[in-house]
């Protein structure tokens, strides 16, 4: 049976459709992006749902879409999403969009000790309904899109509200609901990350392991692929994969036959970018020693020898916790928070208030626990 769906492609009808939503107390929420196909990603639809209204809205045929802003910053009502964190950054990117009142039911589910937390696993144990992957990879931002795809994007939010409430009843009987709401204002308030001039490579993975002439020969192919990509609007890796780049690098190849023999390159790619690839790995094994990048490695702080100790005796304790109330341990406490806690080494609870990594849920449901091992750690060690 196919749901029935309103389609947004006005701004008229995108300001009607916000006053209807702003009576509902809680809206569904997902989005679609391009990002398998263009160089800069951009959210090609917005898919609403309300208990008895399914809406898609077509922001690329919509200049204006600040009147939508008012619903999402509504903190009476409820925004639900799975998986928030891409959605909450692409809005923002794109139209300013802030979120008041979210809540996210792969967090809930995470929260009720849930391994398999994709919308497929979860809507399948508890519905026993499973999604249409067919359109997962398509080109969201091709106009006009066809119909099955827009009910492919509909059927994403229309479950959202009932596994909302069927989680959060959950979550209330074991008293972690305070845990979800405070972890998911904290995801209400990411944003994408900002355009800085440092070196292409400080963002590839290897390139920490690379001497200073490899990594120049990396800098340089990185930046190539860049400008192809942006110049072509393509993503990155449809011009060249990550493990190409890196297999060029490793070999370095001087010429183009030597390129062809690494076989790193289709003869596509050889014939269209070969020579530009040859040159700049010449031009970087050209580079004299002063010109050289070298990969910034940050050295860890020397830290007393007692504690890595405490952070053992804090992860014993997680582990133990953690399996007796099903949770995922690093949930209860990752290993940057037992870090932190061991170096800091609280002796009271008000002394965890120093520990910024720390929720706000981690310090009233484990503080006292975390505190005891620790006095008890010292006890032992005096």
């Amino acid at each position: 049976m196919k749901t029935k769906y309103t389609l947004i492609n006005t701004k008229t009808d995108l300001e009607k459709i916000t006053r209807d939503l702003k009576k509902e107390k809680s809206i569904a929420v997902d989005v679609e992006a391009d990002s398998m196909y263009h160089f800069k990603e951009k959210v090609c639809l917005i898919q609403l749902a309300a208990k008895k209204k399914h809406v898609v809205i077509d922001p690329l045929q919509i200049q204006d879409l600040s009147s939508i802003k008012s619903l999402f910053s509504n903190s009476d009502i409820k925004k639900i999403f799975h998986g928030a964190d891409f959605d909450v950054r692409s809005l923002y990117r794109d139209f300013n969009i802030k979120i008041k009142n979210l809540f996210d039911t792969q967090i809930a589910c995470m929260f009720l000790g849930i391994r398999e937390t994709s919308l497929d696993a979860v809507l399948k144990k508890r519905f026993k309904i499973s999604l249409n992957k067919k359109y997962r990879k398509r080109d969201w931002s091709k106009r006009p899109l066809p119909e099955d795809m827009i009910e492919y994007a509909v059927n994403d939010t229309i479950y959202l509200i009932k596994l909302a409430e069927i989680l959060e009843k959950e979550l209330k009987e074991i008293d972690r609901i305070s845990w979800v709401h405070e972890e998911c204002k904290i995801l209400s308030k990411v944003r994408p990350a900002l355009l800085n001039s440092e070196p292409l490579f400080m963002k590839f993975k290897g390139a920490g392991k690379l001497n200073p002439k490899p990594l120049a020969v990396l800098e340089a192919l990185l930046q190539f692929r860049l400008s192809v990509a942006e110049k072509k609007d393509k993503p990155l890796f449809k011009i060249i994969g990550n493990n190409s780049i890196m297999k060029i690098v490793k070999e370095k190849p001087v010429n183009k036959r030597q390129l062809a023999e690494i076989k790193a390159l289709s003869q596509k790619q050889i014939d269209m970018y070969g020579d530009a690839i040859v040159k700049a790995v010449n031009n970087s094994l050209m580079l004299p020693a002063t010109a050289l990048p070298v990969y910034p490695l940050r050295k860890a702080p020397v830290l007393p020898p007692e504690v890595p100790l405490r952070a053992k005796a804090i992860k014993r304790w997680r582990d133990s916790r953690a399996k007796e109330i099903g949770l995922d341990p690093a949930i209860i406490c990752n290993k940057t928070i037992i870090t932190s806690i061991a170096i800091q080494n609280p002796a009271h609870l008000k002394d965890l208030l120093k520990i910024k990594e720390m929720k706000k849920w981690q310090k009233k449901e484990f503080g006292r626990d975390i505190v005891a091992i620790l006095k008890k750690f010292m006890s032992i060690c005096s």
